[in-house]
């Protein structure tokens, strides 16, 4: 019997009160229910299962969950036990087509656990797509512009409320944050009630203090990007060089996608955009559905934005004439729309060239 034939497989479906596992060889299975979280009995119910099922205590162990709310603490705590950990893409888990399909904590975790064997035992690639691990630094340089991103958000809907509650008076103002409230007048030249004065009151404070914080947010990297400390913020600095570039898009790729992440070709970059095709062809029927957007939302956003950005400020680049060429030239608006999102992919692989082989997109010019 082969050494992968004697390991343990352990599956974990997790909730936010309890875990549920399961565990096989390849020909016996076993089923435990303990409390989320507890690593200590996670690993004393992986030893139990190892004497139920005749294996050695030193027997290799291979684990597997989903990639989810717990995020990958899990993942670190397993490895420092000597586990072999796979986080599984919740997305590539093959599920049924029918209408109604039955759906339990144990099926779930029956189904990871035969995922994780057909992968292990049979070299069933396709059973799932593995979620790369990022170290505790890595997952660390993502905190800054996803704060970022989430306070933008948050100054957005308390601009909408203050102008809002305006709106009901009648009356109409640009700069919520900067509006002085006791002088304005409703409809009829009166002065606002109190009331409404305090809510518009609450809501102005609460948008100058997300907007203090974006503004601390923007300085810190600013000054990192001038003064670069670490792998990802020097690939920052290098793509926020190109013209067309900003500081949000250049942190946001270097974090996000070339910081710490290693992609072997072209396809991989786009694919992990979410930028490639999805063509269905069956029979006499072919057909393009549109890109996957199965990939990180943050750089497909930022790709769309970067590359109508890229027309503008890169106009004779050898992609900006490409795009011209086949897109603008009598094309009516859907084109344009379909062909930037080309455009996007073309230009991620091109950025991903120029980060990690010093190949500068042809006809592309640099800040002075």
């Amino acid at each position: 019997m082969s050494l992968q034939a004697k390991s343990l497989f352990v599956a974990m479906e997790l909730s936010n009160k309890k875990w549920k596992l399961g565990f096989g060889d390849g020909s016996r299975e076993r089923e435990r229910t303990i409390p989320a979280r507890n690593g200590t009995a996670l690993m004393q119910e992986i030893e139990v299962a190892k004497a139920k099922m005749g294996l050695a205590s030193d027997a290799p162990v291979i684990c597997g969950y989903e990639a989810g709310r717990d995020g990958f603490w899990i993942a670190r705590m397993l490895k420092t036990q000597g586990v072999k950990v796979y986080v599984m893409d919740p997305a590539s888990i093959k599920v049924s087509r029918q209408a109604r399909k039955k759906k339990t904590d144990r099926l779930d975790v029956k189904k990871l656990l035969q995922a994780l064997i057909h992968r292990e035992l049979w070299g069933e690639q396709e059973s799932f797509s593995e979620v790369r691990v990022p170290s505790e630094a890595q997952e660390a340089d993502l905190r800054l512009h996803r704060e970022r991103e989430r306070l933008v958000g948050e100054r957005t809907g308390h601009q909408t409320r203050i102008r809002s509650l305006l709106a009901l008076h009648g009356i109409i103002i640009k700069s919520p944050a900067r509006v002085v409230l006791e002088s304005l007048r409703d409809w009829e030249g009166k002065p606002l009630s109190p009331a409404w004065l305090d809510e518009l009151r609450h809501e102005q404070q609460r948008l100058l203090a997300v907007k203090e914080r974006i503004d601390e947010i923007e300085k810190e990297q600013i000054a990192a990007l001038n003064d670069p400390q670490t792998p990802a913020v020097v690939k920052a600095s290098k793509l926020h060089r190109l013209k067309a570039v900003g500081i949000q898009s250049a942190w946001t790729l270097s974090m996000e996608c070339f910081g710490w992440r290693r992609f072997q070709n072209r396809k991989q970059v786009g694919s992990f955009a979410g930028l490639t095709g999805t063509p269905f062809a069956s029979g006499d029927t072919t057909r393009e559905q549109g890109i996957s957007k199965a990939g990180n939302r943050r750089v497909r956003r930022v790709m769309i934005e970067l590359a109508w950005s890229w027309v503008r400020w890169q106009p004779e680049s050898a992609l900006t004439h490409w795009f011209i060429d086949r897109y603008i030239r009598g094309a009516d608006s859907r084109s344009r729309r379909k062909g930037i999102v080309a455009l996007a992919r073309k230009l991620l692989v091109a950025l991903w060239k120029y980060v990690e082989q010093d190949i500068m997109p042809e006809g592309a010019m640099v800040r002075a």
